[in-house]
């Protein structure tokens, strides 16, 4: 056989693996709870007011692995699972490469500069790469849940800006980036308005658009304000809730099998 008759064509028709990232309480983890049947492996304290099933929380990086090899290989229904935060989990990584070499700090690793941040990076592709056989093998949706962080960017072609970013080690950030089909910034709607009055100022203030302070959106489209993707031409901005995405992510489908 020739390798030309190997050639395959069509879109595969494979679970979705999708990063959320924004600030503290504004709704990530409630996204993943909301998806089909999902089981969190959480490496932060965070769940006790989200009614979830998830696995005692993970001081280890072992621990984690065997909660996702015990999702691919033993029995069980799960149809999603949600790792929360993905950022905390990079920091037992790290601390799994101190205690290896027995050092306080990943910059302490011995070797060239760097050498304890390419451990590290090596240990979260092996996490990706189990992720990937969950999704392979047990057909179930990934979500990576994390917090932001504002970068400074010095960008050549115009003046330097500030964006939203995950908060994660900048070769881990491009890892992940780069292995999901869709990575969304959750944030709040606001607007400047300006006030009125003896006392008011030219820079105005900032008032919330919608109720219960402030309508919850995800972006699933980069700008110079933050980073975001997806690979199945999604909106640029959809309301922050498992079935806005799902309704969005069907429609494309659809659109694509007519």
């Amino acid at each position: 056989m020739g390798m030309l008759e190997n050639i395959q064509t069509g879109r595969e028709n494979k679970p979705p693996r999708i990063m959320i990232y924004g600030s503290e309480g504004v709704g990530k983890s409630t996204f993943g709870a909301s998806a089909p049947n999902a089981i969190f492996v959480q490496t932060e304290d965070g769940l006790g007011s989200i009614g979830c099933k998830r696995f005692p929380l993970a001081h280890r990086l072992s621990e984690v692995m065997n909660e996702l090899i015990a999702l691919r290989d033993e029995p069980h229904d799960f149809q999603t699972v949600v790792v929360d935060s993905v950022d905390w989990l990079e920091r037992i990584i790290h601390e799994e490469v101190c205690r290896e070499y027995d050092v306080q700090s990943i910059e302490r690793v011995p070797g060239q500069y760097g050498t304890g941040a390419s451990l590290a990076l090596k240990k979260m592709r092996s996490l990706i790469s189990l992720l990937d056989e969950i999704r392979d093998k047990r057909n179930m949706i990934i979500i990576l849940v994390a917090h932001a962080k504002i970068e400074h960017v010095e960008d050549p072609e115009t003046m330097a800006y500030d964006r939203h970013t995950p908060r994660l080690n900048k070769n881990a950030c491009g890892l992940i980036i780069e292995w999901a089909d869709a990575v969304g910034f959750v944030w709040k709607k606001f607007r400047v308005q300006k006030e009125s009055g003896k006392f008011s100022s030219e820079r105005g203030i900032v008032a919330p658009i919608g109720a219960d302070g402030g309508e919850r959106v995800i972006r699933f489209e980069g700008s110079p304000a933050c980073i975001a993707k997806n690979r199945y031409g999604l909106p640029s901005e959809i309301p922050l809730s498992w079935q806005a995405f799902i309704d969005a992510y069907q429609k494309i489908e659809e659109n694509h099998h007519e």
